[in-house]
């Protein structure tokens, strides 16, 4: 399963926050459900009947992808001293 084809960003849709793709419903909002402890068939069955299980995985996996590939870059730190 490719995530790519379950995730869509349209600037017109969901002010440009990522969706699962045919649908307005914002990944952010299936990766709650996850957090708060649903299990994919769950959320297919009891919240989000439009969605696929594969469509929550695929989620599930952008957001891991985003973690995976975020670069955080730290400022160096500069010691300066103080005279009174």
């Amino acid at each position: 399963m490719r995530w790519q084809e379950h995730i869509q960003v349209n600037p017109r849709v969901a002010f440009g926050k990522p969706i699962v793709a045919g649908t307005r419903i914002p990944i952010y909002m299936v990766l709650e459900l996850v957090e708060a402890g649903h299990t994919p068939r769950q959320i297919v069955t009891e919240v989000y009947p439009t969605l696929t299980e594969d469509d929550v995985r695929a989620c599930i996996r952008y957001a891991t992808e985003l973690a995976k590939n975020e670069e955080i870059y730290f400022a160096r730190e500069v010691a300066v001293a103080v005279t009174g």
